[in-house]
């Protein structure tokens, strides 16, 4: 019996625990607990997560959904699906279900998560992850998933690899698309690229994507801007494919015209945003390979800048 807890049912939280929930219910193969709070938790708990998938709808029901992880009990296996700001806040939560065999599974939008994690637990096994999937949480209690996009990468350079066939195996059994990366770094940059990208121009412009594409002088700084973070990525040794730009340009202009990114959508609610992940961790990466970033390092200040007025609190 493998003991699971999924830290934050939002959009992706939400699809991977409800699959999970919804096919280890009652199982003796592995029990399945959603570290959750607010309105989402009371929703839950008074009628299921409800999802809305391309592959059918369906209410889910862990084995509990609880703000209090003293609850639980110690984990096998936590998976985090939070927002990649204030992760030690974050991690203070979770605390009393961390043992000493737990191992961490982030699945965030940036690159830093892995080692803020494992600055607060250095004891514990961080895996590399990264999830292709479109889904959002639609309402307290309820997730909707769309496109029928889903692929889950997740690996470690570490020795172990029995534990990571077996999370592997648990993962598939649930309908989760899911697969052990040889390279995981590899592949999380590769999705990094695309989002860092996507989200920090949205968020300067204040636009859709269809918007930027249509109008030449962004589209070229949208260019500029993809050939810069792989040449960050490039001095930091990370190998990515030749067609990387190309590819992330044919990814972007195949999207709804009015689609943007959460990032955006948060500055657009004076929300907490992702920026020093998502954007400030390439500007801070350029300067320390020393590869210049220009129009990463205008659109960070600017970002930065108009983060100074007052936020909502999520």
């Amino acid at each position: 019996m493998i003991k699971i807890a999924i830290f934050g049912i939002g959009g992706v939280g939400g699809y991977i625990g409800g699959r999970l929930a919804k096919h280890y219910k009652d199982s003796s193969i592995a029990e399945i607990y959603f570290i959750v709070r607010g309105e989402n938790e009371r929703q839950i708990n008074l009628h299921g997560l409800k999802l809305e998938t391309t592959k059918g709808d369906f209410i889910a029901y862990p084995k509990l959904a609880t703000s209090d992880s003293s609850r639980i009990g110690v984990v096998d296996l936590l998976i985090c699906c939070i927002k990649g700001y204030d992760i030690k806040k974050n991690m203070d939560l979770v605390r009393a279900c961390v043992g000493t065999n737990t191992v961490f599974l982030p699945l965030l939008n940036g690159m830093d998560g892995m080692d803020a994690i494992q600055r607060e637990f250095p004891d514990n096994s961080v895996l590399g992850g990264c999830i292709y999937l479109v889904s959002k949480l639609a309402e307290p209690g309820f997730v909707k998933e769309t496109g029928g996009l889903e692929q889950l990468y997740f690996g470690s350079s570490l020795p172990g690899q029995k534990k990571l066939m077996e999370i592997e195996q648990v993962f598939r059994g649930a309908e989760i698309k899911a697969e052990i990366s040889a390279d995981i770094i590899q592949v999380m940059w590769e999705k990094f690229i695309f989002i860092s990208v996507f989200a920090t121009i949205t968020s300067y412009y204040d636009s859709n994507v269809g918007s930027l594409l249509s109008d030449p002088d962004k589209k070229d700084r949208l260019a500029k801007l993809f050939d810069e973070i792989v040449a960050v990525a490039a001095a930091a040794h990370i190998s990515l494919p030749r067609e990387m730009v190309a590819k992330s340009m044919e990814k972007l202009s195949a999207l709804p015209t009015g689609s943007t990114s959460s990032m955006h959508l948060d500055f657009t609610k004076r929300k907490s945003t992702e920026l020093e992940s998502l954007t400030g961790y390439v500007v801070e990466l350029a300067k320390q390979t020393g590869i210049r970033t220009p129009i990463y390092n205008e659109m960070y200040a600017a970002l930065k800048q108009r983060l100074a007025g007052p936020m909502v609190n999520n």
